[in-house]
């Protein structure tokens, strides 16, 4: 690992600690699976813990794949998930986030951390005033080829190079250049999200950055607390989803404000 842990806490976690990561996984999955924001929870607890910056997004993305993929399988067996169209975008998505893993772990990420809060004001302000974001699809602006090479690229990248908004940055281009309505946004970017998670993952694995022992905690909690969310998105629509991404993305934005300026 390109840091020694120092913290004896995370070279022996006590049973408590475990337990409390296994909690927060669960509600990290909960607001992961209707919003997309789970990394606003987790990120900063492991800094707090004493997880170097690396070590925290290669931990996150490994409890982060379990979640999603409990929410994607649920979405997909309540019928809300059509992979007709999709493997352009997964193709994509994934090599976005392979390319912007191996960016994270070359370059100083403090500048993308300072246009962020920018870009998810930017998103939240969508979510609130456009008439497009409800439960009826709309006609789509871009094909599934196009939305491939211009959006999940881009998307994927900032997954694999940072992450945490990804979930809300996927919904809101479904909703404004594929047409969808947002419960079938919302299940749609699971799809996507755990391609770049996983994909960023083996890199990250492969780098030797994981600490497995809390990731793991997470993602037992993670699998629960994404399965809950996803149905309850799927029964309460829109006037769920649409309320919790605009507050999923404004909290994010204001921590990142907060920490940059």
């Amino acid at each position: 690992m390109s840091a020694l842990l120092s913290s004896a806490v995370l070279e022996s976690p006590s049973l408590l600690l475990l337990a409390a990561l296994v909690l927060l996984g669960a509600l990290a999955g909960f607001i992961s699976a209707i919003a997309g924001a789970g990394g606003l929870l987790v990120l900063p607890a492991l800094l707090m813990l004493g997880v170097p910056p690396i070590a925290a997004l290669a931990t996150n993305k490994l409890q982060n794949v379990f979640g999603t993929a409990s929410s994607m399988l649920n979405y997909f067996a309540k019928g809300q998930i059509e992979l007709t169209g999709m493997l352009p975008a997964i193709l994509c998505a994934l090599l976005g986030s392979a390319i912007g893993t191996f960016c994270v772990q070359q370059l100083d990420a403090t500048q993308l951390a300072q246009l962020l809060p920018l870009l998810l004001i930017l998103v939240a302000l969508y979510f609130s005033l456009s008439p497009r974001v409800g439960d009826l699809d709309a006609r789509p602006r871009l094909g599934h080829t196009a939305f491939a090479l211009t959006t999940a690229s881009t998307i994927g990248f900032y997954g694999g190079f940072f992450g945490p908004g990804i979930g809300s940055l996927f919904a809101v281009a479904f909703v404004s250049l594929r047409g969808y309505n947002l419960v079938r946004a919302t299940a749609h970017t699971k799809v996507l999200v755990f391609a770049t998670n996983l994909s960023s993952l083996l890199l990250f694995i492969g780098a030797g950055e994981v600490i497995w022992t809390l990731g793991l905690c997470m993602a037992a909690g993670q699998i629960v607390g994404a399965r809950l969310g996803s149905n309850l998105v799927v029964r309460r629509g829109a006037g769920l989803v649409k309320p919790m991404i605009i507050i999923a993305t404004l909290a994010l934005a204001t921590r990142l404000l907060w920490q940059a300026w």
